[in-house]
């Protein structure tokens, strides 16, 4: 028992706190230290991401590897269902099984058996919040098994690092969070504490602007399950080209989406244009690719129109005293909002104003002049060729 106090003392004073990795493996070799017959330790955390279920580190050998679980078939998959996980997740309890004889019922006890192991348990951690897998198991090779000395040590060792874990695992949950429904560059800014209302930071950034054509005509006459499927396969595309161009999508707005791609210290506003522009045309590209298979199974095209402006942006916080809004607001948003209008009424995928076209180095279609709702003077746009 002294030596399972020196582990909370090493949680304490010693431990790396950094990451779960260097915690968990430094955990393992305490316990090694402390006279613990552990061959094998696992230990399975669920976060709250769109795509990954979760993490499971496996120590073994004095070696650490980390797996990443896909959300979509984590919970369904046999590797879960035939296992002592969804058992501890089920019952709330541990899990102990002596592999003394086949267990094909769990592949992996079986594989452990196979590979020398004699005995197993899996503890629950007691998070605060119990409603996601947060389990450690530990497998010897000791021919007895683990001693019941052994049994109480490995629990008491289990709840000692459980709130360390714990801690790590609601930062994850809360960064991923951020990331998903504003952005990395907005939920950095958050985490760091960047909640005042009314509070903005100025900044200079290209601004997108893009939204469909016909999407009322598209609801109005399709089932919403198809229509739910046609957003997100056509966001998931703006996604995917404007963080890939280094630009971030602030806001989903019914069938509209709102990007940015600010300037920074490694890139001015030429090379936040280009990215820009890159991406647009990246996006206009796969949405022709993903147009002609949907004609060829007989559905009507996904049709938009696009709208790129340089400017200088307030970013930062606006609405109510206890619902805000991380977004940019300024002129220059407004002016990109008036090109998509003046996107559609010319019939043009892609427009551009003078601004952001001084700032690329492509050759553009010079539409003329047209006045924009609310601007002063008519001003000059162009197109990309093709």
């Amino acid at each position: 028992m002294d030596r399972i106090d020196e582990i909370s003392h090493w949680l304490v004073d010693r431990a790396p706190h950094e990451n779960v990795k260097e915690l968990f493996a430094g955990f393992c070799r305490e316990l090694a230290h402390a006279g613990l017959p552990v061959w094998r330790a696992s230990l399975g955390l669920e976060v709250l991401h769109p795509e990954v279920s979760g993490w499971q580190h496996i120590w073994m050998d004095e070696s650490l590897s980390v797996r990443e679980s896909d959300r979509a078939t984590a919970a369904s998959s046999p590797s879960y269902l035939n296992s002592p996980t969804r058992i501890v997740d089920e019952t709330g309890t541990p899990f102990r099984r002596r592999l003394d004889a086949p267990c094909p019922e769990m592949p992996l006890l079986e594989e452990l058996r196979l590979s020398g192991a004699t005995d197993y348990v899996m503890y629950p951690l007691p998070f605060l919040d119990q409603t996601r897998t947060a389990a450690i198991s530990f497998a010897t090779r000791d021919g007895q098994g683990f001693a019941p000395s052994a049994i109480d040590g490995l629990r008491r060792a289990a709840r000692m690092l459980s709130p360390y874990l714990e801690r790590h695992v609601l930062r994850r949950i809360a960064i991923d969070l951020l990331d998903t429904y504003v952005g990395p560059r907005t939920g950095q800014r958050i985490i760091e504490g960047r909640v005042d209302r009314g509070a903005m930071e100025i900044i200079e950034a290209a601004i997108w602007f893009t939204d469909l054509r016909g999407f009322t005509r598209l609801s109005e006459h399709s089932p919403i399950p198809d229509v739910l499927a046609d957003l997100n396969s056509w966001f998931g595309i703006i996604g995917e080209v404007v963080e890939a161009h280094g630009g971030e999508v602030l806001k989903f707005i019914g069938d509209s989406v709102l990007a940015i791609f600010p300037t920074s210290s490694e890139q001015n506003s030429m090379s936040a244009c280009r990215s820009a522009l890159a991406a647009a045309q990246e996006f206009c590209s796969r949405t022709d690719t993903e147009n002609e298979i949907r004609r060829s199974v007989g559905r009507a095209p996904l049709t938009h129109s696009l709208s790129l402006h340089f400017g200088e942006v307030a970013y930062g916080n606006v609405g109510a005293s206890h619902r805000l809004d991380f977004t940019v607001v300024g002129p220059a948003v407004n002016r990109a909002s008036r090109l998509l209008d003046l996107a559609k009424q010319l019939d043009r995928t892609v427009v551009v104003s003078r601004v952001f076209a001084r700032e690329v180095d492509q050759p553009l279609i010079d539409l003329g002049r047209h006045h924009l709702r609310g601007v002063d003077r008519p001003q000059q746009v162009f197109a990309p060729l093709g």
